[in-house]
């Protein structure tokens, strides 16, 4: 039997969707090469960030939200989607492979989603606290658990406390030299294909600790305003069972369900991820879940302005030359 090939505009909405994916100061670390109905996602280590990110975990994390857009496209294209994490333990930069193939019946929750993908930008915006209903919230840990990740909402006192471990970080961070100069190689200025640019950092906040991460601290930022942000914020911690490689990528894919599923209830998110990047405070933060694992991501929802979108690569530049 032939094996079927993509067509061109496939390819496009494909893998347009993937670098949609958030990443880690917009870095977008990831590759991708496609063979008949194979596409394989590979890690770009030239982006990652070793002074903030010495392990890898948010460089993963990246590349399993882009995997989840590429099943989410893959649906709206009338596409099934098989996909394996972590297929070939000898190359430890193919983080997955997907196989597609034509269906009467496409997943439906992953199609509904994928008009979030180009919709979804995180907000670093003052704004309200989301008044997301106990059903909202349920279905959010219902998107995550379907990706095999746990979502937890913090108590007012917990998300205190969570702002306090990321402020304790974030004083760690401003001192660090080799963290300073990696920031200013990703944000700040006037950028047209990856980073953060001045236009979408946000205002500064005008409390601390801040409920949302300010990545313009300590940069140049002219022309950015001061703000005041919501005192109570709505945070929750996506966490994994375990912390390997495959952990890491399901943790990706479980965030951008939960944020596409969000996004489809006019609900902003951002991230306050620095208290992770830290062993103590991640544990820590991990503890006002009560309940075991290793946490990922912090997130943040809020209804905020949608803050401006953060540039993308092209399609041509993330593409294997032979796909």
């Amino acid at each position: 039997m032939r094996e079927q090939k993509l067509s061109r505009h496939q390819i496009d909405v494909l893998v347009g969707s993937a670098i949609a994916a958030p990443s880690m100061h917009n870095t977008q670390p990831w590759r991708f090469g496609i063979n008949g109905p194979d596409i394989e996602v590979f890690l770009d280590r030239s982006r990652a960030l070793p002074a903030e990110d010495p392990t890898g975990r948010a460089l993963l994390i990246a590349a399993g939200a882009a995997v989840f857009n590429l099943r989410c496209a893959a649906a709206s294209l009338g596409l099934d989607s098989w996909y394996r994490l972590a297929p070939v333990p000898e190359e430890p930069d193919l983080v997955a492979r997907i196989i597609v193939a034509p269906t009467a019946t496409p997943d439906p929750d992953l199609a509904a989603l994928h008009p979030q993908v180009s919709r979804r930008h995180t907000s670093r915006e003052p704004g309200r606290p989301a008044a997301l209903t106990a059903e909202a919230r349920d279905s959010l840990i219902h998107a995550a658990l379907s990706e095999g990740a746990d979502l937890s909402w913090l108590a007012p006192q917990g998300a205190q406390d969570a702002l306090r471990s990321g402020a304790t970080a974030l004083l760690h961070g401003w001192a660090d030299h080799a963290r300073t100069a990696e920031r200013a190689r990703w944000i700040g200025g006037e950028r047209k294909e990856d980073g953060i640019p001045i236009s979408a950092l946000g205002p500064r906040p005008t409390v601390f600790p801040p409920p949302v991460r300010d990545l313009g601290a300590g940069l140049p930022g002219r022309g950015r305003s001061r703000k005041t942000f919501e005192d109570d914020p709505v945070l929750a911690v996506l966490s994994t069972a375990a912390d390997g490689t495959v952990d890491r990528l399901v943790a990706g894919m479980a965030l951008e369900r939960v944020l596409l599923t969000v996004t489809q209830n006019d609900v902003q998110a951002s991230f306050l991820n620095q208290a992770l990047e830290y062993d103590d405070p991640r544990s820590a933060v991990q503890q006002l879940t009560g309940r075991p694992g290793f946490a990922q991501m912090v997130i943040r929802f809020s209804h905020s302005p949608v803050s401006a979108a953060t540039p993308r690569r092209t399609i041509a530049d993330v593409l294997a030359p032979d796909s």
